[in-house]
């Protein structure tokens, strides 16, 4: 049998490496060319992240991604847990990928409503109960073709759901998107408080700005007469963030409704219900608006004088725009 070199005497197995390792580099730089064209058209990154599974990471992540949404904001969801992906199964997505028709177009993220498009491995998968196994480099090159090959369009607001820990998901969103903001989840427990710690040295460790925290599970609302009552440890998130100095979010009681909304994928928290579970996560995303706004893209002013001296955006005659000019 031939090589895949060719049967040439004179292709050695080193400049046929070489070729290889070549081709690789230039496949590289042209997915990370599309990776800088991908996220310029997104404002807000979040990492919605956790030291410890069984937080409610996922809820608050598809819940934060739905309440943005609800106001009028344009947002994208991600899911990189790729052993245990559960956003498609939370907001009930029944869809599956379609390879575009022409090889250079991007790949079209579900679309759950007109403005929130979500990404998922398992909706890539013809059998979405088949199990993950994957080593670090695949899962990388995954979570970079999330961002590099999906049409994601103009976003306000990219929500990132990471599995919990500081392993290899979180990093490679830390280094793949660039100017990604964490919001750390915790539950009231002192377990839990300890393996936030992690997190929160992680992001240090990475140069990662924290948003907030967010205590979920703090306290549980009655089913009968809908009130909160504190049978769990309560506040240990907000004594977290005063002693790391950062911005407390807020805290959610455990509602059962949030489970059984969860399961049948209408999610509650985001919903109109009147709950203070509802209610508390409405102010948390109050505070993501204040802290991450949905800025407006910048403005490329053409600064050619007229006759007049005057920019044509007005300036020189005192008419600046203040929604046009950033002058």
């Amino acid at each position: 049998m031939s090589s895949s070199c060719g049967s040439s005497s004179s292709c050695s197995s080193s400049s046929c490496g070489s070729n290889t390792k070549e081709s690789q580099q230039a496949k590289m730089a042209q997915q990370d060319n599309a990776i800088t064209r991908s996220l310029g058209k997104i404002k807000n990154k979040i990492l919605v992240m956790s030291g410890k599974g069984g937080v409610g990471k996922s809820t608050v992540s598809v819940n934060l991604a739905l309440g943005l949404a609800a106001r009028g904001h344009k947002v994208g969801l991600m899911d990189v847990d790729l052993h245990g992906p559960d956003v498609i199964r939370m907001l009930n997505l029944k869809g599956s990928l379609e390879a575009p028709k022409n090889p250079n177009d991007l790949v079209a993220p579900l679309q759950y409503n007109d403005n929130l498009k979500v990404v998922s491995l398992e909706y890539m998968m013809k059998n979405r109960d088949e199990a993950i196994i994957w080593r670090g480099p695949l899962k990388i090159q995954a979570i970079r073709q999330f961002v590099a090959d999906m049409d994601w369009g103009e976003l306000d607001y990219l929500i990132v759901d990471a599995p919990p820990g500081t392993g290899d998901e979180p990093l490679s969103v830390a280094q793949t998107i660039p100017h990604v903001k964490a919001i750390v989840v915790t539950t009231p427990q002192k377990v839990a408080l300890a393996d936030v710690r992690k997190s929160l040295n992680f992001c240090k460790t990475v140069e990662m700005d924290v948003t907030g925290i967010i205590e979920n599970m703090s306290g549980f609302v009655c089913p009968e007469c809908n009130t909160t009552v504190n049978i769990f440890k309560t506040g240990g998130g907000e004594e977290l963030s005063r002693e790391f100095d950062l911005p407390f979010l807020g805290a959610v009681p455990m509602d059962p409704k949030v489970v059984i909304a969860g399961d049948d994928g209408v999610p509650y928290l985001s919903s109109d219900a009147k709950s203070p579970a509802t209610a508390a996560f409405a102010k948390i995303i109050d505070a993501v608006e204040l802290r991450l706004p949905p800025v407006a893209a910048p403005v490329t002013l053409n600064m050619a004088s007229t006759d007049s001296g005057s920019s044509d955006c007005g300036c020189g005659s005192g008419g600046c725009n203040p929604n046009t000019c950033d002058c």
